[in-house]
């Protein structure tokens, strides 16, 4: 059973199938209309001559202040290239240059340029659309779109083993792996699509999993703001990578754009707070339109055109680092469960993910979990399954709390907004605020005003919500 269509669930999927396992693949959306579909940054990986995967993890492990578990980042720099490899065999064509060699962008955080794409800024659509055609053409994977899962469902030992659907069905499998996407929709300026609400780490906490590293939520620098139609719309990374600059509203740079994404949103956000301007502008005017197609389409359907104006952009909620805590091969603290992408924490990213190391996150832990679950037991009979609850155990986020997430979650933290968010009608705004308040300490993406400092104590220490609690406690990962 996978659940979710992303970029982890159906590499997933084809894993298993090709292992010679029959899949079921749950998915809310069609497939190819989830969050990774709209992935503009690329897959990062030591592909270049001069780069390697002890260069991969030395930026990562820089990117994510002290908070890196690095036996994950070792895994997943290790392991990269030969899934790039994989995503190539199914047909995904990635960009070259003039002479045919593989076209490698920068992006923030990265020492040498290691980052492949897609048609620019296309990746995730083209990732997204080979790999949906691929489990369509795979007659060992039974795809159900448009379906929810409302509980995921134990049998007498506690071992999850199937999952109950909106339309009433009942679906078992030796294991079960989570695929659902992260959490950003829950902060009301966001680039991800309304169903990016948590879902999956809620359906996993109702079944007993632990999550970890609530506190730690990305704030992209670069969303549009003041464009109608295009509200949210994130500008790639790539773009600052191949030259583009940001301004103030008088016109002079103020940040170095190529820094990690934490500092540059944390910049940002300091001039506006301290200007009270709307936005800060990008400009991108010197760099070739063909480079970046959808970015350039989608503000020239807006009435646009960033070839000859400098675009307005604030900081939006992005990518949640934390989430359901997994080992290195996807298994939860749930017997049969499994979670992978941006709904699963193995501490990969710390305080800070490095810039495309997302979508090489999908494919290393997508397919070391599906290889795993194989090696689970068979589906649980139907009579020893517990019976699926009838409240809505992952409730979407209501338009208040959201704002209050924004407000109180945001780029900037402190103790009375968050304790004011203990008492929020969300139980996973809940959960961030507990973690964040657990937290007294500014580290990455995590910034405390009335706790301004990084606190060496709490180097390599995760915050893990276990099964039932409110409150996190602090544990040490390598």
């Amino acid at each position: 059973m996978v659940v979710g269509a992303g970029a982890a669930g159906l590499l997933a999927s084809l894993t298993a199938a090709r292992a010679g396992a029959r899949v079921t693949l749950v998915s809310a959306r069609p497939l190819a209309e989830t969050a990774s579909y709209w992935a503009q940054g690329g897959l990062a990986a030591a592909l270049a001559r001069a780069d390697s995967p002890a260069l991969h993890l030395q930026d990562t492990v820089t990117a994510g202040r002290g908070l890196v578990r690095r036996s994950a980042a070792e895994v997943l720099c290790e392991e990269a290239p030969a899934r790039f490899a994989d995503l190539q065999a199914l047909g995904v064509r990635f960009d070259v240059d003039g002479d045919g060699e593989l076209a490698l962008g920068l992006e923030g955080g990265h020492g040498i340029r290691r980052v492949a794409h897609a048609g620019g800024s296309a990746t995730g659509r083209r990732i997204l659309l080979q790999l949906s055609a691929a489990v369509l053409e795979q007659e060992r994977i039974e795809v159900l779109e448009g379906v929810r899962v409302r509980a995921l469902l134990a049998d007498d030992h506690g071992r999850v083993g199937a999952v109950a659907c909106d339309d009433g069905r009942v679906v078992a499998g030796r294991a079960v792996i989570i695929a659902t996407g992260g959490a950003a929709a829950l902060w009301s300026r966001t680039t991800n699509p309304p169903g990016s609400y948590g879902s999956g780490l809620l359906l996993a906490r109702a079944a007993g999993a632990a999550l970890a590293d609530l506190e730690f939520v990305q704030f992209h620098p670069t969303a549009v703001i003041g464009i109608p139609g295009r509200e949210g719309f994130l500008i790639s990374e790539a773009v600052r990578g191949e030259g583009a600059t940001l301004h103030d509203a008088a016109g002079e740079r103020f940040v170095d754009e190529l820094e990690p994404r934490d500092a540059v949103a944390r910049a940002i956000h300091r001039l506006l707070a301290r200007t009270a301007e709307p936005a800060v502008y990008l400009d991108m005017t010197a760099i070739d339109p063909a480079r970046f197609p959808n970015v350039v389409a989608a503000l020239r359907d807006a009435g646009h055109d960033p070839a000859t104006r400098r675009i307005p952009v604030s900081p939006a909620s992005h990518y949640v680092m934390g989430g359901i805590a997994t080992d290195l091969d996807g298994r939860t603290t749930v017997a049969g469960l499994y979670a992978v992408g941006e709904c699963a924490c193995t501490g990969l990213h710390g305080a800070n993910r490095l810039a495309s190391n997302s979508l090489s996150e999908c494919f290393v832990f997508g397919h070391r979990a599906a290889l795993a679950g194989l090696g689970e037991p068979t589906p649980p009979p139907a009579g020893t399954l517990a019976e699926p609850p009838a409240v809505d155990l992952a409730p979407a986020p209501s338009r208040a709390t959201r704002a209050a997430m924004w407000s109180d979650a945001g780029l900037e933290r402190s103790a009375g907004g968050l304790r004011s968010l203990l008492a929020d009608e969300h139980p996973l705004a809940r959960l961030v605020a507990a973690s964040a308040l657990a937290r007294e300490e500014t580290r990455g993406a995590h910034e405390r005003s009335d706790f301004p400092a990084t606190d060496p104590a709490l180097d390599d220490r995760h915050s893990l919500v276990g099964a039932g609690a409110e409150t996190p406690t602090l544990v040490e990962w390598k």
